[in-house]
Parts: C-alpha cells; sequence; structure tokens
C-alpha cells in the first residue's frame, strides 16, 4: 500500500497501530500518507506518542486522526472516525464546537474550555457529559493555519460527583432544623428539587403505624394531580403505580420503567427530555427489618445508570433514613417531654386541690378549738362542735380516698365479692340524696327493677361507685333531675348516672377518668375536690372486671355508664365470699348528702344561730363582705367578723360582683378557690370597674408559700392570708386593711381638694392675663389722648389746670406700670416670660435708671448717688434687667424717704454686680426670707402701696438669667438689695425652653 513508506509513522500507536496501517487514506480528505506534508506527519507523530487524549484534526474540513488515548471517548464512533471530517464525526456539538474551531483558524490564537458541557451521541443515546480541552493552531511554512491539535480530557465523573456531592452535603443541612417528620421530608424534597439533572422528579412515602399503607408525605418534580402520585398506596397492591410492595417485601432497590410521561416539567425548569426511569428505593433506618419509607427517583435520561449514579441515590435514601429517624426521635422526644410536663401540670394541680381540701376542714377544725380553749369554759358545742365533727369526717374521708387510691394502683386493693341484691342496694343508696336534691329543686329518679339473680360486687366499692357517680351529678346540675338506672342486658348488669347538668366539652372527655385531671371552667356548685373521684371510680370499677363510659353534651347533660359481668367466674375465687352480708350505708351516705348540702347557696342552706355565740361587744362601723363556696367556712368567718363588723355572704364571684354593685362594700373577703368566677376573676373584675377598683380584697387561700402570695398581690389584692389561720390574725388583718383604705380614701380627697386649687390658680392666672390685655389697651389710648391735650393747652389754660394733667398722667403711669405687673405675674406663672438676649452695657444702664428716678428721688427727699464702673458689658435681656433696676431704686426711695440712696456697679468673680442701698425702715430679720414671695409685703400696706409682687417679679427674672438676688441690712438702718449677673451667658441660657436670642 502507498503507507508502506510511512510505516513508521504509525509504529508508536500500540493497539490503534494496525488499524491506522490498513486505512485508505486516499478516500479520506487526508489524502495519500506519502503526501501528507512535513506539518501533518510531525503533528500525528506526536499525536500518537501521547498517552493523554489527543487529536489532529487537519485541513479545511477537520478530518481526524486520534491515538490510543482518545478512543473511551469516542465509544462506538471508533474506528470509523478515523480519517473523516470532525462534523460528520460529531455533528450534534458542531453547532458548539464548530465557531471555536474556526475562531482558532482565524484568528490563529489557541483556546481553552473547561469543564464544557456537551450532549454527545456515542452510546446509543444523547448523552450528558464534560470535558476540559484546548484547540492549537497548526500554523505552515507560509503562516497559515494547516490544522488544529487538541488535547484534552473527558471531566464528567468528576463533574457529575461535584454535583451529587453538594446535593448530599445539602440533603444534610436540610433536616438538621426539622422538628417533626413532615418538616424533614419538605426540607429534603426542596434540596432534591435544586438537582433535577440527577433527580429529575422525587416522591417520598413513609409507612404507616400498622405497616399496610404508605404515605406520600412530600415531592419534588411532580405536578400535582398526576395519577403516578398518589396520596396512599397500600403495601399489599401488587398493581400499584410504584412497586413499594415488593420493595416493601424484599428490601431490594427496583428499576422501573416509565410509560406514558410521569413528570411535569418543574416551574421555572425546562428539561430537554423527559425522564423515561425511576428507581423506587427503601429507606431502612439501622436495625430494622422492614423498611420505614421509600424513595421514588426519577433517572436523567442523559445518563448512564452506573454504580456512581446509583451510590448516590442509594446514599440519598440512607440519608433521608437518618433524617427520619432523627426528627421521630425528635418528635417522640417532645411527646415524652410534653407528657411528663402535663403529668407535672397534673401533680401540680392535684397538690394544690389537695392542699385546698385538706386546709379548709383543718382552718374549720383548728379555728373553734382554738376559740373553745381561749374561752373561760374551754368547752366545744354547738354549731361550732358540729363544725369539727362534720369537717374531721370529710378529711378522714378524703385521707381514706387517697390511700383507697394508692392502694389500688399498687395493686393491693382489698376486695371481697359477695352476691348482693344489687338493684335494692343501688336504690338505698341513691335515696340517700333525695333531700339535697329536692332543696336544689332538682327531681331524683331511681328506676332500678328487680334483677334475675344476686350480683358479685364488694359492697363497699360498690357504694363508692354510686356515691361518687350522683354527687358528681348533684355538683354540675342546676335544674331539671338527676336519674339512675340499674338494668340487665345479656350477661351484664348496666349502672346508668344520667343528669340535664352544665356538661363536659367534647375535647374533655377522652381524659375525665384521668388521674388529678379536672374539666377547666366547668360550672359547679362547688370547686372542692381532688381531682381523683372519676380514676377512682374506673380503678374500683375495673376491680369488679367492668368497664366505665362517659356520653355527654355542654348545655344539655352528660350519661355515665357502668358495665359490670354477671356471675363470679371473671373473679379471684379466693376473694369470693358466697355468703351475702347486710351492712348498714347511712354513715358514708350521710357524709356525702352532707357535703352536697354544703354546696347549696345559703338561702337554701341557712345555718341556725349559734347559741355559744356572744352577742356583738362593738357597733359595727364597715361592712365586709365574705365570698367562699364552702358553706361552713362562710359560717365560720361570719362568726368571726359579725360582732365587729357589718357581714355580707357570697356563694362565688359572680354574686359577689352582684351584691358589691348592689351595696359596696368597705372590705372584700375571698377565697381564691371557686367555682364559675374565682377570686383572682372576681379581683380582677373588681379593679376594672371604676366604681369598686378602690375596694380593698384580702384572699384566702390553700396555697401556701411566697409564691402563692406574691401571685396574689401582683394581681392586685391587698392582703393574703393562707389557711388555716387564727381568729385573731384574721380580724387584725380586716382591721389593718380597713385603716388603709381609710387613710388612702382621705389622702385621695386630700389630693382632689389640692387639684382643684391648682384649677383655680390656674384659672386665676389665665384671668389676671386677658384681664391685663384688656386694661392695657384703654390706658394705652388714655394717656396718649391726655399727651395730646396737655400739648395743645395755652400758656394761661397750662397755668390753670396743667398741675391737675400731671397728676392724672403721673395715676395713669401708675395704673400701667400695675397692669404690666399683673401681665408679669400671668406671663411668669403659665411659662411664657420670653427673654431676648443681647450684648448690653450695664454702666449705661445703670446711668440711665438713676437719672430717670431722680425726679421721684427729689419728690421724696432722698439724693441719689452712683458708683458704676464705666464700661461692663452683660449679655441679658436690657428691658427686664432695667425693670429689676427701677423697682429695686422705686422701693429704697418709697422706703427711705428723706434719706439717701446709693447705686453700685461692679465686677466680681465673673459676676456683675449692682447693689441698691437705702438708709430707711429696714427688714426685720423674719421677714427677709419670704418678701420674694408673692404677694409677701415687709410693711403694712395701709401705710405703702403695692400688690407686694415686684421683688418677686424681679426674682424670677433674676434667676433666668441664671443670676441671683438678695437683701442684707445696711449698718445703721436700712436694707442693700444686691442683684449678681453672669457676664457670660452660656448656650443652655440662650436656647433653653422659654428663651429668645436674637
Amino acid at each position: 500500500m502507498s503507507n508502506e513508506p510511512f510505516a513508521d509513522l504509525f509504529a508508536s500507536s500500540g493497539e490503534l497501530g494496525p488499524l491506522l496501517r490498513d486505512v485508505d487514506w486516499a478516500r479520506t480528505p487526508l489524502g495519500p500518507v506519502s503526501q501528507w506534508p512535513p506539518l501533518l506527519r510531525t503533528s500525528v507523530g506526536i499525536c500518537l506518542n501521547q498517552r493523554f487524549p489527543t487529536l489532529v484534526l487537519w485541513g479545511t474540513e477537520f478530518a481526524l486522526i486520534y491515538n490510543q488515548g482518545y478512543i473511551p471517548i469516542l465509544e462506538m464512533k471508533h474506528p470509523s472516525a478515523i480519517g473523516n471530517p470532525f462534523r460528520e464525526v460529531w455533528p450534534e456539538v458542531w453547532d458548539v464546537l464548530g465557531p471555536q474551531l474556526q475562531a482558532v483558524v482565524s484568528t490563529k490564537v489557541a483556546s481553552w474550555s473547561e469543564d464544557l458541557p456537551l450532549q454527545v451521541h456515542r452510546r446509543g443515546f444523547l448523552e450528558e457529559t464534560y470535558f476540559t480541552f484546548s484547540f492549537a493552531p497548526l500554523i505552515d511554512e507560509g503562516g497559515e493555519v494547516s490544522g488544529i491539535f487538541c488535547s484534552g480530557r473527558e471531566t464528567t465523573p468528576q463533574v457529575l460527583s461535584e454535583r451529587r456531592l453538594r446535593t448530599s452535603r445539602a440533603l444534610g443541612e436540610a433536616a438538621l432544623g426539622a422538628k417533626t417528620v413532615e418538616e424533614a421530608c419538605a426540607a429534603i424534597s426542596r434540596s432534591l428539587s435544586r438537582n433535577t439533572a440527577d433527580v429529575p422528579f422525587s416522591a417520598l412515602y413513609l409507612t404507616t403505624e400498622e405497616q399496610m399503607h404508605a404515605r406520600l408525605v412530600s415531592s419534588s418534580g411532580f405536578l400535582e394531580g398526576q395519577p403516578q402520585c398518589p396520596a396512599q398506596l397500600s403495601l399489599s397492591d401488587e398493581n400499584a403505580p410504584w412497586p413499594l410492595a415488593k420493595v416493601a417485601r424484599t428490601g431490594a432497590t427496583e428499576f422501573v420503567e416509565l410509560l406514558p410521561r410521569p413528570t411535569g416539567e418543574p416551574p421555572g425548569r425546562n428539561p430537554p427530555e423527559p425522564a423515561r426511569s425511576a428507581l423506587v428505593l427503601p429507606i431502612l433506618r439501622p436495625g430494622q427489618a422492614h423498611p420505614c419509607g421509600f424513595l421514588v427517583a426519577g433517572l436523567n435520561p442523559r445518563c448512564a445508570l452506573d454504580e456512581h449514579y446509583r451510590s448516590f441515590l442509594e446514599l440519598t435514601a440512607g440519608q433521608i433514613a437518618i433524617a427520619v429517624a432523627s426528627a421521630r426521635a425528635y418528635e417522640e422526644e417532645r411527646r415524652r417531654a410534653e407528657a411528663l410536663l402535663e403529668l407535672d401540670r397534673a401533680k401540680t394541680a392535684f397538690f394544690g386541690n389537695v392542699s385546698h381540701e385538706f386546709r379548709t376542714p383543718l382552718t374549720l377544725m383548728l379555728g373553734p378549738l382554738r376559740d373553745a380553749r381561749a374561752s373561760a369554759e374551754q368547752a366545744l358545742r354547738g354549731e361550732s362542735l358540729d363544725v369539727v365533727i362534720r369537717n374531721s369526717e370529710r378529711l378522714l374521708r378524703l385521707v381514706n380516698n387517697l390511700l383507697d387510691f394508692s392502694r389500688i394502683e399498687a395493686g393491693r386493693a382489698d376486695a371481697h365479692y359477695q352476691p348482693t341484691a344489687l338493684d335494692a342496694f343501688t336504690a338505698e343508696l341513691v335515696s340517700g340524696f333525695r333531700s339535697a336534691t329536692e332543696r336544689a329543686g332538682l327531681s331524683l329518679v331511681v328506676d332500678c327493677p328487680p334483677l334475675s339473680e344476686p350480683v358479685y360486687v364488694d359492697r363497699s366499692l360498690w357504694e363508692m361507685i354510686v356515691l361518687n357517680l350522683v354527687s358528681n351529678a348533684f355538683k354540675f346540675t342546676f335544674e331539671g333531675r338527676i336519674t339512675v338506672r340499674l338494668r340487665e342486658e345479656e350477661r351484664q348488669v348496666l349502672l346508668e348516672v344520667e343528669d340535664t347538668g352544665t356538661g363536659i366539652p367534647a375535647h374533655e372527655l377522652p381524659h375525665v377518668f384521668e388521674r388529678f385531671h379536672r374539666v377547666r371552667g366547668a360550672r359547679a356548685r362547688s370547686i372542692e375536690g381532688s381531682g381523683i373521684g372519676l380514676a377512682l371510680v374506673r380503678e374500683l370499677v375495673e376491680l369488679h372486671e367492668g368497664t366505665i363510659s362517659v356520653k355527654s353534651q355542654v348545655g344539655q347533660g352528660t350519661r355515665f355508664t357502668v358495665c359490670l359481668p354477671r356471675g363470679s367466674a371473671h373473679l379471684p375465687k379466693e376473694r369470693l365470699q358466697e355468703e351475702p352480708r347486710r351492712e348498714s350505708t347511712a354513715t358514708e351516705t350521710k357524709l356525702y348528702v352532707q357535703e352536697a348540702l354544703r354546696w347549696l347557696p345559703e338561702s337554701m342552706d341557712k345555718p341556725l344561730p349559734d347559741p355559744d355565740v356572744p352577742p356583738p361587744r362593738e357597733q359595727p362601723s364597715s361592712r365586709v363582705l365574705i365570698v367562699d363556696d364552702n358553706a361552713d367556712m362562710r359560717d365560720y368567718l361570719h362568726r368571726i367578723l359579725a360582732p365587729h363588723f357589718e357581714v355580707q355572704r357570697a356563694v362565688d364571684g359572680l354574686t359577689a360582683l352582684e351584691a358589691a354593685r348592689a351595696r359596696r362594700p368597705d372590705l372584700i373577703v375571698s377565697d381564691v378557690m371557686m367555682p364559675g368566677l374565682d377570686g383572682l376573676g372576681l379581683l380582677r373584675r373588681l379593679r376594672e370597674d371604676p366604681e369598686l377598683r378602690a375596694i380593698p380584697v384580702l384572699l384566702l387561700s390553700a396555697q401556701a408559700g411566697p409564691e402563692a402570695a406574691v401571685s396574689g398581690l401582683d394581681a392586685g389584692a391587698d392582703d393574703y392570708l393562707v389557711k388555716p389561720f387564727s381568729a385573731r390574725e384574721l380580724i387584725a388583718r380586716v382591721r389593718s386593711n380597713l385603716e388603709l383604705a381609710r387613710t388612702r380614701r382621705e389622702l385621695f380627697r386630700h389630693e382632689a381638694l389640692e387639684a382643684g386649687l391648682r384649677e383655680a390658680v390656674h384659672a386665676r392666672d389665665e384671668f389676671l392675663s386677658v384681664a391685663s390685655h384688656e386694661l392695657k389697651t384703654p390706658l394705652t389710648r388714655f394717656r396718649l389722648q391726655l399727651e395730646l391735650v396737655t400739648r395743645g393747652l395755652s400758656e394761661q389754660s397750662r397755668e390753670r389746670v396743667g398741675a391737675r394733667l400731671d397728676t392724672a398722667s403721673q395715676a395713669v403711669r401708675n395704673l400701667a406700670a400695675l397692669v404690666e405687673t399683673l401681665l408679669d405675674v400671668s406671663r411668669i406663672n403659665t411659662g411664657q416670660l420670653h427673654l431676648r438676649f443681647h450684648d448690653v452695657d450695664l454702666g449705661a444702664l445703670v446711668a440711665e435708671a438713676v437719672e430717670d428716678a431722680r425726679d421721684e428721688a427729689e419728690r421724696a427727699g432722698c439724693t441719689l448717688g452712683s458708683q458704676a464702673k464705666a464700661s461692663l458689658v452683660a449679655r441679658c435681656d436690657r428691658t427686664r434687667i432695667r425693670q429689676v433696676i427701677d423697682n429695686l431704686l422705686s422701693n429704697a426711695v418709697k422706703f427711705g424717704r428723706g434719706k439717701p440712696v446709693e447705686v453700685k456697679l461692679e465686677a466680681w468673680g465673673g459676676l456683675a454686680r449692682v447693689s441698691v442701698t437705702d438708709h430707711g425702715i429696714g427688714i426685720d430679720p423674719r421677714d427677709r426670707s419670704r418678701i420674694f414671695e408673692r404677694f409677701e409685703r415687709a410693711v403694712s400696706s395701709r401705710h405703702y402701696g403695692g400688690f407686694g409682687l415686684g421683688l418677686w417679679i424681679a426674682r424670677q427674672v433674676v434667676e433666668a438669667h441664671r443670676g441671683d438676688i438678695t437683701v442684707t441690712p445696711t449698718p445703721g438702718g436700712g436694707s442693700t438689695f444686691t442683684l449678681e449677673l453672669p457676664l457670660e451667658a452660656t448656650a443652655e441660657l440662650e436656647t433653653g425652653a422659654g428663651y429668645e436670642s436674637p
């Protein structure tokens, strides 16, 4: 062949050599090898000796010659690509690389591309690939580009790995803050939606608790409503859209061909080709045999499902398993924490209720006992004795209930079952409540027909069941009836206790038999109770291998149903007593009925007068309102307080509020825990009412400790007293709070009086301001008219009436000065005295004032002497300082008539000091501290005129300049007034409120 002379050209090309030697190069654009130019032969030699993927593109058609390293890039295009034009070999990328090749030829400058994305068709499908390569021009001897030398490598694995690694990292971070499984799955789907290249769509299913179904929790890439994305799939359905059943059974990943297209175009995306297949991967938590969920992941149609792609998706499923497990662990921990918190709240409520239940009877026992010990006879009689016995029995029953409950929970219940005529026994128990229901205005229906056979029960436990249920019905029923039915049904006996009471909200029904639980906000006759009554009933029923259920509707009533099996086969044989025993139920029933009677209002349950209570020893002067839902406590408080105060009683907060509005009490003594409106609620309503907010409130509570007291005082209570308490302490607290209330009322009265006086003074100042303005205008006109008349007089008329006109003019000037003084007073009082600061020569100002005062001094027989610094400049309001100096000179002349007056101006320590000295009557030392106050005078106004405002105005003006004015006695008699002004005004002085700067 023509290639033989150049066989050594292909000798170093390895396995590719024989193939290159067999090519008929004459049929290619390159022509016979013998005709190849030296540049081509050199370039091909370099190319074939490279181990790095390299090729030579020669001629205008860019014919290919490549080395062994380039064959993996070509895949199925090899060996047909040898010697063929680049455009024919790679038509799918010509639109991207063709311009680059042409640019290298035209510019003779090499190009460089890094991780360039290309869609190539080399494995039977259009594949997503990335390449890093360079195009270098091959320039011949004539300076023209004859070909291009290309070297580079495929970076597809690195680019895909980095992209998938970013997704894996994002998946790990996405679920970190998730608090629920739904939040974690939603975060995972959001992260997957950012990598639609590797995961065009996804659907995340989690199995339900019974492992029978899988529900869709989150998805990405799907359009809502697609049939391929159902909200729930059965794990037994082999024909479901996704093979979750098979994956759940085998635990292996399943490959799924997709027909038709299962995805829609995600928002903001435009994938070039829809996914044609998907993987269904199990989500397995460590240590679990069955998947907790499934990941349906769409596959990129332009990526081969190789080991790396599959590993990425399996790693994704593993991360989802970890995120779901972490979220579920957080949820379980939160549920445990909430359960513990709820148990802690229930425990706290229980101890609070038990404290209340114990402290109330203890108070009613200890109080009468202490009173009896303090009496001369040291005897307990009458109603006090009944109260002690009644509350001792109540306390004993509370303790027994707690002990019974604890024994039952510990499995140590001492129950003995005997055949009992349950119809007669139940009817006898219920009939004991008839007196209480009649006094409450309720109907009691007992429907207990004879049963066909005795029923095995523990009589004492059945007694507790029936009495608790009937007592509970009585507590929550205010009108209508209570019905108790007993009937047989197949192999069971049913007891129904139905009422027409307040009912139980639907959300509370699942919790009514829980220990310590109490229905919040329920209307009841009393708030008393430990919170274990119904829980104890359930335990007692279960000891009989029975069940208890409840149905209720708010506002219509409640029905409790107890179901007991007949016969004795279900009971332990060692606890059976075949001989029926008849025991009296009167004692236990009496206790329940007595307690129920104490829940009734006082109008229904009026206590008899106690002959042992002494008559009042003092005339009641204050009204006290007692509020407590326990009748014994109300009676006890009444017996303590009635000898000293006028007492009124109320059974709850609402009744107390109505009583306070009808007749305002001086003090309210209220229990904290009450049905309906409790003590704190009553306190809040009182403080919100303008008419009642000032009433002092003393709270009584069974909750001891500083926290309870602080909470009560923070709510607005005036005092807080913990049960049990002594009668003397209660009386002392009531008296002290009443005295404090009287003091506060007196203080409020004085404050109101002061406020009224302040209003009157303000009104007076407003009047003075208005009146001064109104007087100033006619006085100014009058003065002008006098001056016009005086100037128009002839010499003869002036001799005849001139003296009278001068007198009238002086009177007008004096009146104008008085009006100006009143106007200054109103300006000062209303904060409208505005100063205008200028640089003022005080020497000239003092000389001018002295000169203007000479005529007045001559009329008074005074001589004026002045000693002033020639030039002393201060920043002040010239008009106001002149007003002060004029006032001091006028006073000196007035009170030093016939005596000399000296004025002196000097600089002293950064101050300008003006002294006005007279030798007149002087000022008593006791008066010197008050003469600068309003309307204060050192002498009688009968001998010396004036309002007593001049020196007050002077002090206000001087202090507004940050100066001072004082008075000292003149040696030998008289007074010396000294005015001091700062020579340099501060910025604060010039810009402060009420001042003006030029």
